[in-house]
């Protein structure tokens, strides 16, 4: 569980200087002494706090996940007119935070503390929701999972290109053509009427994307049994991206 702290607690103080020296000079940039310099604490404070360098990554990969989904949540459209244009902005968001912020990103990735990782897990939640949506819509093109992992793989490599890129030889063009290659192979260039369509897998997906998680009507084991089925279905295996 991440430790609750006010703007001025210590460890609060720590951890921001510790994203400052890190954002500024990179993970070496990171030591002990310079993070207790510039929060105004002994070294002593932060082995008290953290255990050592590792446990203080952690908790900064903490922080810029907690900064990174409060930002996501606050531009969170409950209703959203129009669920691809949603997808875009969301993409548009993670690149730009990678972008922009590539030491900070760079520890978050890296992160496998259970405070990160359930930081990390409140983000996909929002990223498969918005997928959720896309299949209630008729808008997909492949399985919901797939296609969280389709927009996860394309702005992860995006922010990874981008950054091993020579400055000089960097092109924005690329993040706008890796975002529509990823627009173009998790959705349709209009929503499908399942009835209309050859087999079942867009009535399947759009099903189980307006199942409630709650329904009275089904027993867990019938929900589990119905949510398996529609998940077969919904796959289309014979033609994933037709």
């Amino acid at each position: 569980m991440a430790t609750r702290e006010t703007s001025d607690s210590p460890r609060r103080r720590i951890v921001e200087a510790a994203v400052e020296l890190l954002e500024s000079g990179g993970p070496d940039a990171v030591s002990t002494r310079a993070v207790a310099a510039a929060a105004g604490t002994q070294p002593p404070a932060i082995y008290r706090l953290f255990g050592d360098k590792e446990g203080l990554l952690e908790a900064v990969a903490e922080h810029g996940y907690a900064q990174f989904i409060q930002s996501k949540r606050a531009q969170l459209d409950p209703d959203p007119q129009d669920a691809v244009e949603e997808l875009r902005r969301g993409w548009d968001m993670v690149v730009e935070f990678g972008v922009s912020r590539p030491e900070l990103f760079a520890v978050m990735n890296r992160a496998t503390g259970r405070a990160s990782d359930a930081a990390h897990r409140a983000g996909l939640e929002i990223l498969h929701g918005r997928v959720r949506r896309l299949a209630a819509g008729g808008w997909l093109r492949v399985d919901e999972e797939l296609a969280a992992q389709i927009i996860q793989a394309t702005g992860q490599g995006a922010v990874t290109t981008w950054h091993s890129t020579p400055a000089e030889r960097r092109n924005p063009a690329l993040l706008t053509v890796l975002r529509e290659s990823m627009i173009s192979a998790v959705t349709r260039a209009e929503p499908t009427v399942p009835a209309a369509e050859t087999g079942p897998a867009a009535a399947a997906r759009a099903l189980r994307a307006a199942l409630p998680d709650d329904a009275d009507v089904l027993s867990d084991a019938e929900q589990h049994l119905l949510r398996e089925w529609l998940t077969r279905l919904a796959a289309d295996s014979g033609a994933p991206y037709a």
